[in-house]
């Protein structure tokens, strides 16, 4: 090993560290205060009934762990937005759980605990996984109602999607464990089956307090919608439960007597692990995002025996194209080259930087792996398109528009992979948020933005001076250096891996030795949806 090995080993492991410090604060919720008075009511918090629900020996991820990170500070924070999201197992399948967390403001909804519910939803939808809520809400964050109510991706979109994924044959079940109130409360009534836990479980369109200041009737919450009420009086409910364990093993009896549904019929054979030691990723990882290293050295450290059969090794060196497996699964590779590297005219070509061939290269490997029925596995550290006279010349766009058509238009499930830097037009070529894959996560060397934050500084400090000379001011070295560390200092605030997961632009931030789990499970999700539409380019500049 050298030292520039050790060098980056270290680096990788502080960023992997901070990565655990966050995740263990996040699992706190609303603090350890709110989650003994939680207890003290005899009920569980949403990670512990998770926990209690999943299979323990299976594997399991979480999505959007980090949502709301650092957001909604003036009203006390949302940490991973009031609900928890894991894709795991019950009794053996393969199952969505959405839990609200009401050690977080009761379980309200802020504007992005609406948009993470809407993602899990929209997993769920697209891989046709039954999904599980547990709910423990008071319902709309009021001060913030505005942004979570009305429009056509907040609150109501969840019960349009409770109806749609029921039409779909979606198996939905919903056990009520704690509030469950105003619009809130068709949540569980349009799922398929619904849970009550008595004592501590509710279901009402008004309280109490709202019931007497609107009709004067004087009721008590129990009584007005507590779970003898639903499960003898109003029918609302299907199942009666004695506290939560029993909520959650009639769920688990549930679930193990649904049937097979038809695959999608990815191909898979026996797992081997890399043969390569996948802990070698974090000396090979550079510390300096602008430093070159070979990609097929973290691919060898990902995919089953370490060995990738590369397509068109030769041609478009800057993106990496080829077969492997993962966990058993097939899989078709779209990855950055970050070497420098030579053409067959000699020309030298920046790593990272997609050129024509590569898009072209790319183009052609994705339409291969829709043929042949293999989902698609994009590793990203890009800086986007090559630039300048000859690349336009030579129809950059034009290869660029072909790439990203491709990647559109897939219909075989995609994953994505932020390794390292993930910028501009480069993001949406290697299949970003805005293109559908069906799970996107990020390493904690991942950075997300239009342009890095050394190149984004430089063009917002000309146009910041190029301002105050109009006004007849000029600035000395010195203000013009602290000029350009304060716009730095804000531009890499927002590039960081977690302020992308912590508006949902990713699904998680996550450990470089999960990646295989993450795309292993993903595959094993998407082979419950047949694909049900031939791919198509539709109309492209050749």
């Amino acid at each position: 090993m050298d030292i520039n090995f050790n060098k980056n080993e270290d680096h990788n492991k502080l960023l992997l560290s901070e990565l655990r410090r966050k995740l263990a604060k996040v699992k706190l919720g609303g603090g350890q205060k709110r989650i003994e008075k939680h207890h003290s009511k005899g009920k569980m918090t949403a990670r512990e009934r998770i926990d209690y629900l999943l299979d323990a020996k299976k594997s399991k991820i979480e999505i959007g762990a980090f949502a709301g990170e650092g957001m909604y500070e003036e009203h006390g924070g949302c940490p991973s937005g009031g609900v928890v999201v894991k894709i795991g197992y019950i009794q053996g399948k393969q199952c969505m759980v959405v839990a609200n967390d009401a050690t977080v403001k009761a379980g309200a909804w802020f504007p992005i605990t609406g948009k993470k519910n809407l993602r899990a939803q929209e997993i769920a939808i697209e891989n046709r996984l039954p999904i599980i809520y547990l709910v423990d809400s008071a319902g709309v964050y009021l001060p913030m109602q505005d942004e979570i109510f009305p429009d056509k991706e907040h609150f109501g979109r969840i019960f349009r999607n409770n109806a749609v994924m029921s039409s779909m044959g979606i198996t939905q079940i919903a056990a009520v464990m704690g509030s469950c109130v105003a619009g809130g409360a068709y949540l569980p009534i349009m799922s398929d089956e619904a849970l009550i836990v008595d004592k501590t479980g509710s279901i009402f369109l008004a309280g109490s307090y709202l019931v007497k200041a609107a009709i004067g009737e004087s009721i008590d919450n129990e009584t007005l919608g507590g779970a003898t009420t639903h499960c003898e009086i109003s029918g609302v409910t299907d199942y009666k439960s004695k506290d939560d364990k029993d909520a959650l093993d009639t769920i688990k009896s549930i679930v193990g007597k649904i049937g097979e549904s038809e695959v999608a019929g990815f191909n898979r054979i026996t797992a081997q692990k890399p043969t390569e030691n996948p802990e070698d990723i974090f000396g090979i990882l550079p510390k300096s995002r602008a430093d070159q290293y070979d990609m097929r050295e973290i691919v060898k450290r990902l995919v089953d025996g370490s060995e990738f059969e590369e397509y068109k090794e030769g041609y478009g060196k800057t993106i990496l194209t080829g077969y492997a497996r993962i966990d058993g699964w097939a899989v078709g590779i779209v990855a950055n080259q970050r070497k420098l590297v030579k053409t067959k005219k000699g020309e030298m070509q920046f790593g990272g930087v997609i050129y024509s061939d590569s898009a072209d290269k790319a183009t052609r490997f994705i339409a291969n792996c829709n043929q042949k029925k293999i989902p698609l596995v994009f590793l990203q550290d890009v800086t986007g398109f090559m630039v300048g006279s000859k690349s336009e010349h030579g129809g950059i766009i034009k290869d660029g528009a072909k790439m990203v058509n491709a990647v559109s238009n897939s219909v075989v499930p995609k994953f994505t992979i932020v390794i390292g830097n993930s910028y501009g037009a480069g993001n949406y070529a290697m299949c970003g948020k805005a293109y559908d894959p069906r799970l996107i996560a990020a390493w904690p060397s991942a950075e997300l933005a239009v342009m890095s934050g050394n190149s984004a500084a430089k063009v917002l400090l000309q146009i910041e001076t190029a301002s105050l000379k109009k006004q007849g001011k000029e600035i000395s070295e010195k203000e013009e250096k602290e000029l350009y560390d304060k716009i730095k200092a804000r531009y890499d605030h927002q590039i960081s891996p977690y302020y992308a997961a912590s508006r949902i632009w990713t699904d998680g931030v996550i450990n470089p030795l999960d990646t295989r789990t993450w795309i292993s499970m993903g595959i094993e999700a998407a082979n419950h949806a047949p694909i049900e539409k031939p791919f198509n380019l539709g109309v492209i500049q050749v």
